[in-house]
């Protein structure tokens, strides 16, 4: 079986917290975005596949400060050893984090990446996964992100829809952007030796 016919075995949902769906400073669609990434969780889950929280340690007096609400992921985890948050200092879920070895020992080999925001953390953990091989599926109606404001000199403001596509786009043709959240198929990994 190519790895294209593969279902996805590992879920990335990457700062889906308050700070980014909540309130005034929520990316806009963020109730669209929140159910999508409910639904895509709990597919994962009924599927059997590894559900990775990745949670965002901002810095002191950001928005997503550890311990402030902001900080706070917005879908309950149910922690098991197929679910589990991994938090993380930069952009890349990858960096400085046990997510690798995680993925590697759970015999993971195709994942979806969804959650916020689109161009940078959400793009650099996709970009990682697949510089390290994995099949990599991003539902484009479950990654968002805020418009760019204008800049001076340089262009007008860019919509949010425009800047989430461009940052599927980036990511170059391996990866697999398919429209819809609920087109993605789980099921769970089977661990190396088994």
């Amino acid at each position: 079986m190519s790895d294209r016919a593969l279902p996805v075995q590992a879920l990335l949902v990457v700062d889906v917290q308050a700070d980014a769906v909540v309130g005034e400073r929520a990316v806009p669609g963020a109730d669209r975005l929140v159910d999508r990434t409910a639904g895509l969780i709990a597919r994962a889950r009924k599927g059997g596949a590894l559900v990775v929280h990745v949670q965002n340690d901002g810095r002191p007096g950001a928005g997503d400060e550890p311990g402030t609400p902001g900080w706070e992921l917005h879908h309950r985890v149910d922690a098991s050893d197929t679910e589990v948050v991994i938090r993380k200092l930069r952009d890349d879920g990858f960096h400085g984090t046990p997510l690798g070895a995680l993925l590697s020992d759970a015999g993971v080999r195709a994942l979806a990446v969804c959650g916020v925001m689109s161009e940078m953390c959400v793009q650099a953990t996709a970009r990682t996964a697949l510089e390290l091989g994995y099949r990599v599926v991003m539902p484009h109606d479950a990654h968002a992100t805020h418009d760019i404001p204008a800049a001076p000199g340089i262009s007008g403001p860019v919509p949010a829809a425009a800047v989430s596509r461009v940052a599927e786009w980036a990511l170059g043709s391996d990866l697999e952007v398919v429209a819809h959240a609920e087109d993605v198929e789980f099921a769970a990994p089977v661990p190396p030796g088994s």
